[in-house]
């Protein structure tokens, strides 16, 4: 567990259901100031279930969410954007009536007090096929382009931390390793990830730390060498 002054965010006994469906039981981790954890399991752990709680995009039925000590816990999408939690859903969910340029100065937000301020023109830095197709309508993006468009757009809200959902689903390697080196970028100066992601190589290769998530908890905490210290955990939580 992070801890001290160099805690960022916590999350502690989390619950949350879809309709009666008991899904996150009571949940539990921080995430220290710039660092990356990785939330590891099979699909239906409630791993996705996790980050949409803290957004707020399912509503907390008990538990505390805090960042920086300050509550978030039921409070509206927007505000916890606000508050300094840039989210990248699996869905992607950019405006595909707009062009590219548009999705990204939809996601200019002011300064965040500690977070490190972040530009367009960075952006095409990290992806310059995006600055090639800027007045391109982004509905005919492909999907890697998608994926670009949707993490620069949270990125340029400046936020503390960032929530990603399964970055790399569906995606070339050629652009599954763009994206991992915009992750350890955007930890290198400062910003925390919470990243949630299929494919165990890159989580472990990104991430400081990895929670794995069964049956809508924590089953096991530690390093990426604590985890592959483990193969009957490997084999009972992760194997497919």
């Amino acid at each position: 567990m992070a801890g001290g002054a160099d805690q960022l965010f916590q999350v502690s006994d989390l619950n949350a259901y879809y309709g009666k469906s008991h899904i996150l039981h009571g949940v539990s981790f921080d995430v220290a100031r710039g660092e990356v954890i990785s939330l590891l399991g099979r699909n239906g752990s409630g791993r996705s279930t996790t980050l949409k709680a803290i957004m707020g995009l399912v509503m907390p039925a008990a538990g505390s969410i805090r960042l920086q000590g300050r509550e978030l816990a039921g409070r509206r999408p927007f505000l916890v954007c606000r508050s300094g939690i840039g989210y990248v859903p699996e869905e992607r969910e950019i405006f595909t009536n707009l062009t590219v340029d548009e999705n990204l100065r939809l996601g200019v937000q002011p300064a965040v007090a500690g977070a490190p301020v972040w530009t367009i023109e960075q952006m095409f830095d990290y992806f310059p096929r995006l600055k090639e197709r800027r007045n391109t309508m982004a509905g005919s993006l492909s999907g890697g382009e998608q994926q670009m468009l949707t993490m620069c757009r949270a990125l340029l809200g400046n936020p503390l931390l960032m929530l990603i959902d399964e970055p790399t689903e569906g995606l070339a390697p050629k652009i599954v390793a763009a994206v991992g080196d915009m992750i350890r970028d955007i930890h290198r100066r400062g910003v925390a990830v919470i990243l949630v992601e299929q494919k165990l190589t890159i989580a472990l290769k990104v991430s400081s730390r990895v929670c794995v998530m069964g049956h809508g908890q924590i089953v096991f905490e530690g390093t990426p060498g604590d985890l592959a210290a483990h193969p009957t955990l490997l084999d009972e939580w992760l194997a497919v």
